[in-house]
């Protein structure tokens, strides 16, 4: 008797364990693991705040349970570290579209801390409207664009890089704007132009048609010395040398984001729509057959050596936003169902290829590109080359960065939408 009701026991322990796996939410044990270190105490930085909007994204599918108040309170107090409470910025820094990101969190503080005023009598929210109008209303009125030529109104990347624009820019700046403007004047045709044109006008000059990949940036003045990466002649005049993975994912994420909350009557919606599937066509393509996750040169495999040594590598960040915007991509229906398989398989492949769980429970994410860019001018080691994104000073593989934990938590919360 002992014998069978041991045996049943491990029977129904095993059970256990399987659905214990089978429901894992791994935007929650990520959030659990990392989160608190790349957002509490935190400057405002787009890393800090890409982490801290996956966090509030995970409250908001969650309705803010529970088990979330940490994570909100994280997130909060990140935001509340960077502005007053009248909602002025203590320190914000101009001329760069990086520090517009963290904006976003704002429209997810203003309508949870709106709904706390209205039941409590209280007077919390204002100050994160006020610092998400102001940071619009600098980006539209005030911030550097490009003035000549069919870019003309796109903008910077950063003051320090006049006339460039960079896929990255695009998931800093205009998916910001979109937000803004779903959340508080959605019918401004204007805006929505002023928006789409930033995203048309960077698909137009750096799709490459033969490999179905976007370089990673291009200059409206390739002459200009801070431009000295930029290719001279054409094809591809003005572009960078490269299809970086996190250039990419920016980009692939800001589309589905943007076309998330764009109007779909306006003129402007089909060609982003269109945008965005040649870009998940593209990627397809790329994907890696074996793991389903992505290289952090894309065009490449592993057999590309660089001269320092470096084998080009599997990317955790940049397979992170691919896997977020095909998940929400399809969704949404903005992609097509056909690539659930291409979904599933970079799902998967994330957990298979990138995380590893420590004695204490809590789970890393590993292999990520810490850094990388384009000039300036006195910088000429950041040149674009492929060399560059293994070889790089800045360009170094590591663990647990914020880049590719911020993404990694959207991405298991799109999954987890639908499992």
């Amino acid at each position: 008797m002992k014998t069978f009701v041991c045996a049943v026991c491990l029977l129904l322990a095993a059970c256990c364990t399987l659905s214990t796996h089978a429901q894992t939410r791994y935007s929650q044990r990520m959030a659990e693991s990392q989160g608190k270190q790349w957002t509490h105490g935190k400057s405002w930085d787009y890393v800090n705040g890409l982490v801290a909007k996956s966090l509030l994204n995970l409250c908001e599918q969650y309705q803010y349970a529970d088990w979330t108040a940490n994570y909100y309170q994280w997130a909060k107090e990140y935001a509340d570290n960077a502005i007053n409470p009248d909602g002025t910025f203590k320190n914000f820094k101009k001329g760069n579209i990086d520090n517009i990101n963290s904006g976003k969190v704002l429209f997810a503080l203003y309508r949870h801390e709106k709904a706390l005023d209205e039941q409590n009598g209280t007077h919390n929210a204002d100050r994160y409207k006020k610092a998400a109008d102001w940071l619009r209303n600098y980006l539209v009125n005030d911030y550097s664009r490009i003035q000549t030529g069919d870019a003309k109104g796109c903008f910077f990347h950063k003051d320090i890089y006049p006339g460039q624009m960079w896929l990255d820019g695009l998931y800093m700046g205009a998916a910001f704007y979109a937000e803004w403007q779903a959340n508080f004047d959605p019918n401004n045709t204007k805006a929505w132009t002023d928006i789409a044109h930033q995203f048309k006008t960077i698909a137009r000059h750096t799709y490459d048609a033969g490999k179905q990949l976007y370089y990673h940036a291009w200059s409206a003045n390739p002459e200009d010395v801070n431009s000295f990466w930029a290719n001279k002649t054409e094809p591809h005049k003005g572009c960078s040398k490269e299809f970086w993975g996190r250039g990419m994912g920016w980009y692939f994420a800001a589309l589905v984001d943007v076309l998330e909350v764009m109007p779909q009557s306006h003129p402007d919606y089909n060609e982003l729509k269109t945008i965005v599937n040649t870009v998940a066509k593209g990627l397809a393509r790329w994907q890696d057959r074996e793991s389903g996750v992505w290289y952090q040169l894309l065009q490449y495999d592993d057999s590309f050596v660089s001269r320092c040594g470096i084998a080009n590598y599997l990317e955790s960040s940049a397979s992170s936003m691919f896997t977020y915007a095909y998940l929400k991509g399809i969704r949404l229906g903005i992609l097509p169902e056909s690539y659930k398989d291409v979904a599933e398989k970079a799902y998967q492949g994330l957990l298979k290829t990138f995380v590893t769980t420590n004695e204490d429970g809590t789970i890393n994410l590993n292999q990520s590109c810490r850094s990388a860019g384009l000039g300036p001018a006195k910088d000429p080691s950041r040149d674009g080359t492929p060399d560059y994104y293994l070889c790089g000073k800045d360009v170094t593989i590591v663990n647990n960065e914020g880049k590719a934990i911020g993404p990694f938590i959207m991405a298991c919360l799109e999954y987890e939408l639908v499992k």
